[in-house]
């Protein structure tokens, strides 16, 4: 049984431009607008960024990722709710209850034998369905969700510590941190999935040779 894993060099390309896009842009106009302008105009130019990522990736005609919808929706629902309530603590405060709620989810499926990890590892890696009535693949779905809950967790409660210190301090963690963390923790998931899957007997791993093209540029 051979496991192709997608190309790693694009797969990183596309996420350090997603987190650009979705994350460590859009934090520093808020932040810089917010100090300089005020609340409205620093959840206009959100907005604004958000619409020209899109619309430059259609002009392009380059691929919109439903990665890149999703987190470009979630944004733009932030901004519009922060201008609604005319605070910019809610603007912060929001990621911090979904990322409550993704812990809750992750470990939940977990506890139930039942990891929501399972489902997500199949919409960027092709695994045979034969490979998830092993036990020991199970095993590793319920460790890496109960990983992606603890990130899950330990990112609101970082959020929540910055700001304790300020808004700045708290958009700062969002931005960055927060986007770091991730990364670490899909290093981290990956990894122990690695370790665990090359132990199976009869199951190879190798790396695709070349990136699809649409995926380099999407």
């Amino acid at each position: 049984m051979v496991i192709e894993i997608p190309h790693l060099r694009a797969t990183i390309t596309r996420a350090v431009v997603l987190a650009l896009e979705t994350a460590v842009v859009p934090t520093l106009l808020f932040m810089l607008l917010l100090n300089v302008a005020g609340l409205v105009p620093g959840v206009l130019a959100v907005l604004g960024w958000s619409a020209f990522v899109i619309g430059l990736r259609r002009l392009m005609r380059r691929e919109v990722p439903h990665t890149l919808l999703l987190c470009t929706g979630m944004l733009m629902a932030r901004a519009l709710f922060a201008l609604v309530t005319s605070s910019a603590v809610v603007y912060v405060l929001q990621p911090v209850v979904g990322s409550v709620f993704m812990f809750l989810l992750f470990v939940g499926s977990a506890a139930f034998g039942k990891p929501i990890t399972a489902r997500l590892a199949r919409d960027f890696v092709h695994l045979p369905a034969e490979l998830f009535a092993h036990r020991r693949v199970r095993k590793v779905f319920v460790n890496v969700a109960l990983m992606w809950g603890g990130s899950r967790l330990l990112d609101a409660a970082m959020t929540l510590g910055f700001l304790q210190w300020s808004i700045d301090a708290g958009l700062l963690s969002r931005g960055v941190f927060s986007s770091l963390l991730t990364a670490l923790t899909i290093a981290a998931c990956a990894g122990h999935g690695w370790r665990a899957l090359r132990n199976l007997p009869d199951v190879t791993l190798r790396f695709a040779r070349k990136p699809v093209a649409q995926a380099a540029s999407g």
